[in-house]
C-alpha cells in the first residue's frame, strides 16, 4: 500500500443554511503524531471529526484518511481507524464483553492479548465486563468505548473529548496508554477543551473559533512567542533601572520586582550577572494561556504553520 498521510482536510467547508459550522478549513496531520484539536462547545470540533469518520458529507472540499476519501471509502477507512465519539451509545442490553466480541468481529476477530492489556490499564475488571452496560457507570461506559477504538490495534485512533467522565486515576492511565500507542507507530487526533490534557499529550496543536482555523503550530514554537513572567528578589544592590528591550516592570515591593519578559530571556539572565538575587523565578506560559490570548483578540487570525 502506497504511504499517505493519516488526515488530511482539503478546504472542508460545512454549512446548515445561513449556519457556517467549518469555514474553508484545510489541515494535514502526520503519521505518529498525537495531534490536539482545541476550541469551546460550538467551535466546530465535532463537525470536523463526523466529516472525518463519514457521518457527514461536507458542503464543499474533501477529508481524506489514508489517501481515502472520508464519504466515498467508509468501509475501507474504519478497518484502520479507532473511533471514541463525544457520546458513547452502547447496547445497553449487551455485556461489555459481548460488545467488544461483536465490533472485534466487524475486524476479524476479537485480540484477547490486546483487550487484557486495556482492560487493566483503565480498570475495567472481568466481572464488569460481564455486567449488562446498562448497569454501567458514566466513567465505565466511556471506558469500555475506549476500549472498543483500541482492542484491534488500529493506524489512526480519533477520540471527541476522550477524557469526560473519567476520574483523575483513570485520566492518568488512560495518557499512558496513548502514548504507548504512539510510541508503536499509532497516530491520534483528538478534539478536547481541556487544555492541560492536550498540553501534556501533544507536540502539535490546531486551534479552531466559529468554524475557522486560526493556529496550527507546536506547542513549544507557540509558547516561545508568549510573554513570560519573572519574580525576582535582589539581595543587596537594586538595579536603578530595567533598560532592556522586551522587559515591563509589572509592580514592585522594595527588593522584589514581578516582571514581563519578551520571549527571549537570555538578555535578561545576562543582565542578572551583575547583581547578587536572591531569588528568582520564570513562569512559562500555558497552552490554557496561550489559547485565551486568541479566544479573547478578535484580530488575532494569522494562521501559523
Amino acid at each position: 500500500m502506497t504511504w499517505q498521510v493519516p488526515i488530511e482536510f482539503k478546504s472542508v467547508t460545512k454549512s446548515y443554511g445561513s449556519y457556517l459550522a467549518l469555514d474553508d478549513m484545510t489541515l494535514t496531520v502526520e503519521s505518529g503524531e498525537i495531534f490536539g484539536f482545541l476550541g469551546p462547545n460550538g467551535a466546530g470540533k465535532t463537525t470536523a471529526i463526523r466529516i472525518l469518520t463519514g457521518f457527514l458529507n461536507p458542503t464543499d472540499g474533501s477529508a481524506h484518511v489514508f489517501g481515502m476519501n472520508s464519504w466515498m471509502e467508509t468501509v475501507n477507512i474504519n478497518r484502520r481507524i479507532g473511533f471514541v465519539p463525544d457520546l458513547s451509545s452502547l447496547y445497553d442490553n449487551s455485556t461489555g464483553i459481548e460488545l467488544l466480541e461483536y465490533f472485534g468481529s466487524l475486524h476479524g476477530g476479537l485480540n484477547r492479548p490486546n483487550l487484557n492489556t486495556l482492560s487493566d490499564s483503565l480498570k475495567l475488571s472481568h466481572e464488569d465486563l460481564n455486567r449488562k452496560i446498562r448497569q454501567y457507570s458514566h466513567g465505565m461506559k466511556r471506558k469500555l468505548a475506549i476500549i472498543q477504538a483500541m482492542q484491534h490495534q488500529p493506524d489512526l485512533l480519533i477520540m471527541d473529548e476522550p477524557t469526560q467522565g473519567l476520574d483523575p486515576l483513570t485520566q492518568i492511565a488512560l495518557f499512558g496508554v496513548l502514548k504507548t500507542f504512539s510510541n508503536n507507530g499509532g497516530t491520534i487526533f483528538f478534539s478536547s477543551h481541556v487544555l492541560s490534557e492536550v498540553e501534556n499529550l501533544c507536540e502539535r496543536v490546531a486551534i479552531i473559533r466559529e468554524g475557522k482555523l486560526i493556529v496550527i503550530e507546536k506547542i513549544k514554537e507557540l509558547k516561545s512567542r508568549k510573554r513570560r513572567v519573572a519574580k525576582i528578589r535582589f539581595k543587596n544592590e537594586i538595579p536603578s533601572n530595567f533598560d532592556l528591550q522586551g522587559l515591563t516592570i509589572i509592580s514592585r515591593d522594595n527588593n522584589e520586582f514581578l516582571l514581563s519578559i519578551d520571549h527571549n530571556i537570555n538578555p535578561f539572565i545576562k543582565f542578572l550577572g551583575n547583581y547578587q538575587v536572591e531569588n528568582l523565578s520564570i513562569e512559562e506560559p500555558s497552552l490554557e494561556d496561550i489559547f485565551l490570548d486568541y479566544y479573547q483578540d478578535p484580530n488575532q487570525d494569522d494562521l501559523s504553520l
